[in-house]
């Protein structure tokens, strides 16, 4: 058979689309890379091909082609074994390409033996193409199965590469952030190393502006026992001249020696006493300006209230020599001695006084009337065997909403420079925390207003 016939050339194009056919179905550019060039160049190679058999009278519809053909075509598919449909399609074209092999060696090398069986080849023909259809379209199934798992791998795997990229951008977010947290925890526990310290300050400054307040009044009240002491000690002179002089007579007068004796022991006890009172009243200054907490003792309450209702109206009459106010007080002799801290609650004591005199103050500006008559009072009693101190004035009254806030830090009526607005805080935590006790206010505006504070006996 010459290469011009239909039969060699069917071999050839055969052969041709079953390679095709197996580089689509398989798709055999990604799974066998190194077949593509010779795919790209297939109907160059087997027109080559026709071309040199027609040169050399090659006969191509020998079974020494198909048989090549298949080998080849079988060698490509069994590249893919661990492919499902790979080996599906080597099982359908197995009984075909045998079939066609054995027949095209028959049909050349025995052909009165093929003629004889021609029937019983084309039927085994017709059945292993029916064969091969049945097991194309089984792989074209596992085909799609194993696509339709690869995809889902596929998106498993990108889903696994989303989840792991967000995971690492939480893991540096969550990294960073906690970088942030740590520093501004460092920064807000700097802070707050700074604020108790800034605290500390403002509290110093506090006690020492209420010190302030107190030099003008303890200047006057020191004045008086020390003009006593200087008085008593220049009549005590003059009464120690006398006796010296009565000694001295030659005719003494023993009466008047012991007269002079007495009044001499009497102006040294005056001198004592007042000395002691001068000495009570720098006490009770250093003990005002002491920076550290003090140390509770028995404390005459009466005393307390009594000497530092005087420092607050002469501290604030230095400042204001036109003002004048009247203040009394109310004092229970059975309070006896209350254990607490001197030092706080005479600060206490000075900053309710001096707020008092400086709401009768702002009145008696604000007002201008003949009739008002600045006042200011502090009373004590025993009840429920607690101490309790009243501090009331005429003033003019807190407002409602001020109340709430009255005791908040850094909260003041009073202009810019005149307050700072810790006198009250200071004095609710001394009471409260310091001591255990309570300090509550009662007002009204333009009537006056009360402070009221219990002490533990």
């Amino acid at each position: 058979m010459n290469t011009s016939s239909p039969e060699g050339i069917g071999t050839i194009l055969l052969a041709a689309g079953a390679f095709q056919f197996a580089r689509r179905f398989l798709d055999l550019p990604t799974r066998l890379p190194g077949w593509e060039p010779f795919f790209k160049r297939i109907w160059v190679i087997f027109g080559v091909l026709i071309g040199l058999s027609a040169l050399f009278s090659i006969d191509l519809s020998n079974g020494w082609v198909a048989l090549a053909m298949s080998l080849l075509f079988v060698f490509m598919l069994w590249q893919l074994k661990h492919f499902q449909p790979s080996r599906t399609v080597i099982l359908a074209v197995a009984p075909f390409l045998l079939l066609w092999v054995v027949g095209s060696y028959l049909e050349h090398y025995a052909p009165k033996f093929y003629k004889a069986n021609e029937g019983f080849f084309d039927n085994s023909i017709g059945f292993s193409t029916i064969w091969l259809g049945t097991f194309l379209v089984i792989a074209n199934r596992q085909k799609k199965a194993l696509v339709k798992i690869e995809q889902e791998r596929a998106i498993e795997a990108e889903q696994r590469r989303i989840i792991e990229a967000k995971k690492q951008e939480l893991e540096y977010l969550v990294a960073e952030r906690t970088a942030k947290i740590t520093l501004q925890k460092e920064e807000l526990e700097q802070a707050l190393v700074e604020l108790k310290a800034t605290q500390a300050q403002l509290i110093q400054s506090e006690k020492m502006a209420s010190l302030g307040e107190l030099t003008a009044g303890i200047a006057h009240e020191i004045q008086n026992p020390l003009n006593f002491v200087n008085n008593f000690s220049e009549v005590s002179i003059e009464l120690i001249d006398e006796l010296t002089e009565e000694q001295a007579k030659p005719d003494r007068d023993p009466e008047l020696e012991a007269e002079l004796l007495t009044d001499l022991k009497q102006n040294l006890q005056k001198i004592n006493h007042h000395g002691g009172r001068a000495s009570s009243i720098v006490k009770g200054m250093l003990q005002h300006s002491r920076a550290g907490a003090g140390q509770r003792e028995p404390t005459d309450v009466n005393a307390l209230c009594e000497e530092y209702l005087r420092l607050a109206y002469h501290g604030l009459r230095a400042k204001d020599k036109s003002f004048n106010a009247v203040f009394s007080t109310e004092l229970d002799p059975s309070l006896g001695l209350i254990s607490l801290v001197p030092q706080d609650v005479s600060r206490v004591l000075l900053n309710l006084f001096t707020n008092a005199f400086y709401a009768v103050q702002q009145r008696q500006k604000q007002e201008k009337t003949p009739g008002y008559q600045p006042a200011v009072s502090v009373s004590t009693r025993c009840a429920n065997n607690e101490a309790v101190i009243t501090v009331a004035d005429n003033g003019t009254g807190i407002a409602e909403d001020v109340k709430q806030k009255i005791f908040q830090p850094f909260f003041t009526t009073k202009p810019t420079g005149e307050g700072t607005g810790l006198g009250l805080s200071l004095a609710y935590e001394i009471i409260t925390k310091g001591h255990g006790g309570t300090l509550e206010v009662e007002s009204e505006v333009g009537e006056g207003s009360k402070f009221i504070i219990t002490l533990p006996g």
